[in-house]
């Protein structure tokens, strides 16, 4: 599909699920839409809902989107057609609006100063007061997610200055937001004044740059990274080079601490740190505060397990072992499974090697524990296959909390660790034993404060308050007959716990 300024009428694992990915490239005589699409292969992890690409040749925008993975949605001839001095791309997870072609990103739209293209990774938590705001000014929305809130407002900011534009509605939405935009002649790669979402500026020569939400991207491209955008912060990239601009004041450093642990890729950079070297500090921490004396070998649930077993293994002097294989061809599919299948859960997507499992009393490390529902499952297949024990340990803490911040996670009542004691999860799951790294082990593996992150799925502290009158769901804006008002109330209230700022 190749819409020209066009976006589609919407129709009326026990792991947290993935975000978004954002790329943008500002390179004139470079093929910019061959650059996008290795950009966002390489964030292919973080959604694989849908992809798009927007290409600006100077004067226009041209789009092409569909549902599906990078691989299935681009093809030769589609990136051909994008010809153009930058781009924008999006891989998407819904976590705003129900996953259909309607929802998928970049959204294009016009201003009156031309086209503008938007995509972006987070979660606003006041989009439903900005929305019934601009019905009532007479918006019509073509789709169901909060990204396209932040379109339109931009659309009506734009004047002929965009960076101004963007400070305006800046200042207007809350919550979480990483964005690349683009207009004929600008790329700007934005991020909320917390810095919720990741997002990294690299240079690929030649006056050349690349925005993107992780520093894999930038590898994968050639791209040398530079740094991290800042809080609050534009970075406004066109035919005068690069502009650093404090758009609005940095409320504080506040990453996701679930970047650290399990979402991004361990290639990537944050906080200056390699994640492998990090999640490797994370399993040495978690052998100290859960020892397993007698066990026979680790074993990392992979992929985000492998560098924490292995840290674990080296502080224990347990032998490191493969006992789980995962098969590198599972990816997400629209042909929906049977029950039969659906039933054999994690089978589909692991094989334990009974070979390193028969009579063994086995350390099993993974990154979360969200519902229980897939740790169970593995758990037992280990059993199954031979293991003698199996001690589970978890390089995160237990999750207590709701992500409003764009992280798909469960309902508070879906979460295992909210309604439930370590002791009773263990039962659940049917180990023999269970540990979680604390909260102060994982910042230890980083060696920075807990003020530098968000960290509010596990100790219920939100960076950006949660207004209580207002439910926030996935599905809220498909919902318009439930959607709560929030206009003009002035509420701030926290839900579930206080906010950092009460501390």
């Amino acid at each position: 599909m190749d819409n020209f300024l066009k976006n589609e009428r919407c129709p009326d694992s026990d792991s947290p699920k993935e975000e978004c990915g954002i790329f943008g490239i500002y390179a004139p005589g470079e093929e910019v839409s061959r650059i996008a699409f290795f950009g966002l292969f390489a964030l292919q992890h973080r959604g694989q809902e849908s992809a798009g690409i927007a290409v600006s040749d100077g004067h226009s925008i041209r789009l092409h989107k569909e549902m599906g993975l990078v691989t299935q949605v681009f093809n030769e001839e589609s990136i051909r057609a994008l010809k153009g001095i930058s781009a924008i791309g999006h891989t998407r997870y819904s976590t705003t609006g129900s996953s259909v072609l309607c929802n998928a990103q970049p959204l294009v739209g016009f201003s009156s100063c031309g086209p503008i293209a938007v995509a972006h990774n987070g979660n606003l938590i006041n989009t439903s007061e900005l929305r019934n705001e601009l019905e009532a000014q007479g918006c019509i929305f073509e789709t169901t997610n909060d990204s396209e809130v932040i379109a339109q407002l931009l659309a009506r900011a734009y004047r002929g200055n965009i960076e101004t534009a963007m400070r305006d509605v800046m200042e207007r939405i809350k919550g979480a937001y990483s964005l690349v935009v683009l207009t004929p002649d600008k790329l700007l790669g934005v991020r909320d004044p917390c810095g919720i979402r990741p997002l990294c500026l690299g240079r690929l020569g030649n006056g050349h740059y690349v925005i993107a939400s992780e520093s894999c991207a930038l590898t994968t491209v050639g791209a040398n990274y530079l740094r991290e955008v800042e809080p609050g912060e534009i970075i406004s990239i066109g035919k005068n080079g690069l502009q650093e601009i404090q758009a609005i004041p940095m409320h504080r450093r506040a990453t996701c601490l679930l970047e650290f642990i399990y979402f991004a890729r361990p290639d990537s950079m944050l906080y200056n740190r390699t994640l492998h070297t990090v999640r490797r500090r994370m399993g040495q921490e978690l052998a100290r505060e859960h020892p397993c004396p007698g066990a026979h070998v680790v074993i990392p649930i992979p992929d985000t397990g492998t560098p924490a077993a292995l840290g674990y293994a080296e502080v224990s002097r347990i032998p490191y072992g493969e006992g789980v294989i995962k098969s590198r061809y599972i990816q997400r599919t629209f042909i929906q499974p049977s029950q039969r299948m659906r039933d054999m859960g994690a089978r589909m997507k692991y094989t334990p090697l009974k070979e390193t499992l028969a009579g063994r009393k086995v350390v099993m490390v993974d990154d979360t524990i969200v519902r229980g529902t897939t740790t169970d499952k593995l758990v037992r297949m280990l059993f199954e296959a031979g293991a003698a024990e199996v001690h589970v340990r978890i390089t995160a803490p237990p999750v207590k909390y709701p992500c409003f911040y764009g992280i798909d996670m469960a309902d508070q009542d879906e979460l295992v660790a909210a309604r439930h004691s370590v002791e009773e999860i263990r039962q659940l799951i049917g180990a023999t034993s269970l540990g979680y790294l604390s909260l102060q082990g994982v910042l230890r593996a980083i060696d920075m404060g807990r003020d530098n992150f968000c960290r509010a799925c596990f100790d219920g502290k939100y960076p950006v308050p949660i207004p209580q009158r207002v439910k926030l769901t996935k599905m809220m804006l498909e919902e318009p007959t439930k959607r709560l008002a929030h206009v003009g109330t002035g509420s701030e209230e926290s839900l579930l716990a206080p906010s950092d700022s009460e501390e």
